[in-house]
């Protein structure tokens, strides 16, 4: 045997002895580092690999050849699949027991290939011993299913090396030296594989378990020295990312550093390459002005509302500072809950509370409250106050004869009727039942009876049409103006409007009635 190939046989047996130590470390931590199993796996199977080549190239006959080929293809076609569930388990992407099923049954496949070989020829068409030389070199001659097996084995080591190398930029700088191991792990194994296939290496030396020397020692170093299986940062990049929260990462200078799938989603516009612009500066791109709070390092909570789609949708944001381990700020957080569904519960209850459910106009609670807010504006200001009150005359009739659901159409049509006739500074409110009620600031008496004509007027004029036929709408009015000087309250305001109202219906309905110094007065028919 020469120095050259005593030379590999030890490289070889360096990488054996490399991954049996890599799988007894694992399995005496495993309590301790997430995927110990496929680890375990996967570290048996390079080890198998790696010691039976070693005895392959020691071997000085063919049939010792043949049979340490077979041990060397028990681990050999199954370290690549391995390699790439270890891979996607250090992604965070769970691979079933089905799915680890399905990437070992070419392996299988290929190990019965190999070990019966000699009867169909199908991995090997020729295997012999090169003659006339002082080692034991191998002259082979490949079949369909080694073309298979080659392919598969590319495949799996490629498609890991992707998906690495595609999470380079998500990956922070303190934890990319893992990551690089990692690649080098996969890379180096499928460069020097396809290197060998094209003839580059020494006839009849497989460099692939010689080099694994150089991937195993990286990672002993990686798991020694930066805890490279125990501290597993994809994976918790994925935890990060399948949060349901959006999460902001900012530096010390505002930066934006980082931000997880969630806030993506919220803020669609928002893209990786506006990471390293300040937080200003970004939301200055997406919105054309500045974050539009002062974030509270003390958590407390603001309302941030934002349209994406058409769709508007609210986010409760908190902010929480980030510290290095000697105190001193790091950076931040900006955590974003979605509020929506919770915020248009409180609009709609708000919305019960204020309006009325029929009509969508404003309810007494409400009228009440506003009105109460008008009343004392204008009395400091020392302006005209009117309020009038009307309801619908003879409107039980309508219940009685065509039921309560027209009853309803009725209030609605009024409504609607009244409203082309009113201005947004006209507080109007469904005062209960078929009665109304509407305060004008700045309005004296005269003005609040010539807008109550108009009103009566327009609904003399608009029936409610039904399939039934048309059904005619009057309404009976009454003002009343508050007194300039005097300590009015809207409550007597309004009973004088009732007073007023109750007027008009004992005159005949459908009229106007003012109250006046002296009590109720007919305004105008």
């Amino acid at each position: 045997m020469d120095s050259q190939l005593t030379m590999y046989i030890t490289l070889v047996s360096v990488s054996g002895v490399f991954n049996a130590f890599l799988s007894l470390y694992v399995f005496f931590r495993r309590s301790e580092i997430p995927g110990a199993r496929t680890f375990i796996i996967y570290t048996i199977a390079l080890s198998i690999y790696s010691f039976a080549y070693a005895f392959e190239l020691a071997s000085d006959t063919l049939w010792k050849v043949k049979l340490w080929t077979v041990i060397q293809y028990m681990g050999m076609p199954f370290a690549a699949p391995l390699g790439l569930m270890l891979i996607l388990h250090y992604l965070g992407w769970k691979v079933s027991r089905k799915g680890a099923a399905a990437l070992l049954v070419v392996p299988s496949i290929t190990w019965l290939m190999v070990a019966t070989n000699d009867y169909h020829h199908l991995f090997y068409k020729v295997i012999r011993l090169k003659e006339n030389l002082p080692s034991p070199l191998l002259d082979i001659e490949i079949g369909e299913w080694y073309i298979v097996h080659g392919i598969y084995t590319f495949s799996c080591l490629l498609a890991a090396a992707a998906l690495l190398l595609s999470r380079w930029k998500q990956t922070r700088k303190s934890y990319r030296l893992q990551l690089f191991t990692l690649i080098c792990g996969q890379l180096i194994p499928m460069v020097t594989a396809f290197l060998y296939l094209v003839g580059a290496t020494p006839a009849g030396i497989d460099p692939v378990p010689m080099v694994m020397c150089i991937t195993s020692g990286l990672y002993i170093w990686a798991i020694l020295s930066i805890k490279m299986l125990t501290v597993i940062p994809i994976a918790k990049e994925t935890i990060f990312d399948s949060m349901g929260e959006g999460v902001i990462v900012l530096d010390s200078a505002e930066r934006l550093i980082d931000y997880n799938r969630a806030v993506g989603r919220m803020i669609p516009s928002l893209r990786p390459a506006m990471l390293g612009r300040t937080l200003d500066q970004v939301w200055t791109e997406l919105t054309g002005a500045s974050f539009p709070f002062i974030r509270q390092p003390d958590g407390s909570a603001e309302e941030l509302a934002w349209t994406s789609n058409g769709m508007e949708r609210f986010y409760e944001v908190r902010s929480s500072v980030l510290r290095h381990r000697n105190g001193e700020q790091a950076g931040s957080l900006l955590m974003l809950i979605n509020v929506t569904e919770l915020k248009r519960l409180q609009q709609e209850l708000e919305h019960q509370a204020f309006y009325d459910g029929l009509t969508q106009i404003f309810n007494r609670t409400q009228f009440i409250r506003r009105g109460r807010e008008m009343l004392a504006e204008s009395l400091r200001l020392g302006n005209p106050f009117t309020v009038m009150l009307f309801d619908i005359d003879f409107f039980k009739r309508v219940n009685d004869n065509f039921g309560h659901e027209t009853g309803d159409k009725l209030i609605v049509h009024v409504v609607s009727t009244c409203r082309r006739l009113l201005s947004a500074d006209m507080l109007f409110a469904r005062y209960g039942g078929e009665e109304f009620v509407l305060a004008l600031p700045s309005s004296p008496l005269l003005d609040g009876s010539s807008i109550a004509e108009r009103l009566r007027a327009e609904l003399e004029a608009h029936p409610l049409l039904t399939a039934g036929g048309e059904i005619a709408v009057t309404a009976s009015f009454g003002v009343a103006q508050a007194e300039i000087g005097r300590d009015e309250t809207l409550d007597t305001l309004l009973r004088k409007a009732d007073e007023a109202l109750y007027a008009s219906k004992r005159n005949g309905r459908n009229r106007v009635s003012e109250y006046a110094a002296q009590g109720p007065t007919p305004a105008m028919r």
